[in-house]
């Protein structure tokens, strides 16, 4: 879409077209329909924008609870941390106390929106169409007042004075393809640290996958999972930061584990419960802490699963009744799922170089009954443990 485009959608004709081809989904099935009958209303270009629109808002209801207002790009969307991550991480800056914020990067403003409801915000973006959606979005949301537009290129921006900054460097190359080392991120990682005189107190979004030999020297890393899905990774710095080097948070429930010094976790045969640690525990390397927390074992020095005698109630990790333990081989466990009239079958891997779903078609399961296998290493031997939920 064109930055004129995207003015022209602004204006009262397009508004009215917005919302009437907005009251039903746009499918598969009626998209080619509804272009044509756009089409006899206005130019092919702003049939299309209005199309794009209506489609990534229905995209962005996951993310956003406006979304059916707000506007998007394919690219700015994908990268856009979701409300709930955004609302979050603005509690940071608000417990510090600032009132003056640097979003560098800004997006579409998902994280300004945030930010923006205890603070000024000077949204910083290259890409003039970004920039107009992200100051459409925050005067969407009654912030317009409290959103400063500055369209620059942050590697030739010269830092400038703010209580703290927010970065969202772009994690994607010109072909769509995930970038996973900081040092070529858009921009770099390296770009922040030459704000770090100036304005120390700052928060990056990184990978969920970042390497911890790419980690900055004096930082936390905090994962953040929704509803058990690793969301982003955050480096906090300065003012920011806590006494932690490692933190996981779930949401919504806002659970947080950190980096607590423990003793050596056992490692021990399977016991009548096991644990699945939530995606932002595993990253954050705080499996040890949870098995604290759980009074547990480990099955094995490299695998995360964790087990235990009794049953303990945690946001952290998913717990399951353990009914048998096996040593891997194909055709004993065909027999073993075929006695118990297995046909439905979960399989959860963890250590294992088994293709889920290969391996499903090859057991050619029949049957009523339901299990959860999980395909593993115990004390280093390949194991296939059996199991139900717990509760």
């Amino acid at each position: 879409m064109r930055l004129d485009t995207f003015y022209t959608l602004l204006n009262p004709d397009s508004q009215r077209l917005l919302r009437e081809f907005g009251q039903e989904p746009i499918t598969q099935v009626n998209h080619l329909q509804a272009a044509s009958k756009l089409r006899q209303y206005v130019s092919s270009e702003l049939t299309n924008a209005i199309m794009e629109t209506l489609v990534l808002r229905q995209r962005a209801t996951a993310k956003f609870e406006r979304a059916s207002e707000m506007y998007f790009t394919r690219e700015a969307l994908e990268q856009a941390s979701s409300e709930i991550v955004s609302t979050y991480k603005a509690g940071r800056y608000e417990r510090a106390g600032f009132t003056n914020i640097a979003d560098l990067g800004c997006g579409i403003g998902g994280d300004a929106l945030s930010l923006s409801t205890k603070a000024d915000v000077i949204g910083v973006e290259w890409n003039p169409l970004r920039l107009a959606m992200a100051q459409e979005n925050l005067r969407l949301h009654g912030r317009g007042l409290n959103f400063h537009p500055l369209q620059a290129d942050l590697i030739e921006l010269s830092p400038f004075r703010v209580d703290a900054l927010f970065a969202d460097p772009g994690r994607r190359d010109e072909y769509g393809r995930r970038i996973f080392y900081v040092h070529e991120y858009r921009p770099p990682l390296t770009t922040f640290e030459a704000w770090g005189d100036m304005v120390p107190s700052q928060g990056i979004k990184v990978s969920p996958g970042i390497d911890y030999a790419e980690l900055p020297p004096e930082t936390e890393i905090e994962f953040v999972s929704v509803k058990g899905e690793v969301r982003e990774g955050v480096l906090w710095s300065g003012a920011l930061r806590t006494s932690a080097k490692r933190r996981a948070t779930l949401l919504p429930s806002g659970a947080t584990l950190t980096d607590y010094v423990v003793d050596e976790v056992a490692v021990m045969d399977p016991k009548e419960y096991l644990y699945e640690p939530d995606g932002a525990v595993i990253r954050a390397h705080l499996v040890q802490q949870l098995a604290q927390e759980l009074g547990a074992t480990k099955i094995d020095d490299s695998i995360a699963y964790l087990t235990a005698d009794q049953a303990v109630e945690t946001n952290f990790a998913h717990c399951f009744v353990l009914e048998d333990a096996i040593p891997f081989q194909l055709k004993r466990l065909r027999r073993y799922l075929r006695e118990r009239n297995v046909g439905q079958l979960t399989i959860k891997k963890r250590g294992s170089p088994l293709d889920p779903d290969a391996l499903r078609k090859k057991l050619r399961l029949r049957g009523d009954e339901e299990k959860i296998i999980f395909l593993t290493k115990v004390k280093g031997q390949p194991t296939v443990l059996v199991g139900r939920r717990a509760g």
